[in-house]
């Protein structure tokens, strides 16, 4: 399967998905209009490693609601994904059994790559 979670209105995800060029093969999931499930995190998670390596701590929530200065724990980095769309690292993109997590070059080259 392969799969890319991105935020639609996030213009650097917009910028990577021209540069992934996304087949038809690729389920492409707007995080914004069509919410993760608990299934979907569960099993991001299994490639992961960890909610924590999925969590984005760059979101403006992060601060707003004061978790920088809380002790967070894998079920807390999964509750806040799947309350909030915001804390998801993305784009997520799964290739098989791979998964690569976030907007950084080397990811998104490792992205193109698996999804070519």
């Amino acid at each position: 399967m392969k799969k890319i979670y991105h935020l639609a209105t996030c213009t650097t995800n917009q910028r990577i998905l021209r540069e992934l060029k996304p087949g038809s093969d690729v389920i492409l999931q707007d995080i914004k209009t069509e919410p993760i499930t608990s299934k979907q995190i569960d099993e991001m998670k299994k490639l992961a490693g960890s909610y924590e390596a999925l969590f984005s701590r760059v979101a403006m929530k992060y601060r707003s609601m004061g978790l920088n200065q809380m002790k967070l724990e894998e079920k807390d980095y999964r509750n806040y994904i799947l309350q909030e769309y915001t804390f998801l690292k993305r784009p997520v993109v799964i290739a098989d059994d791979k998964i690569f997590i976030g907007n950084a070059a080397k990811t998104v080259e490792a992205a193109k790559k698996a999804l070519h």
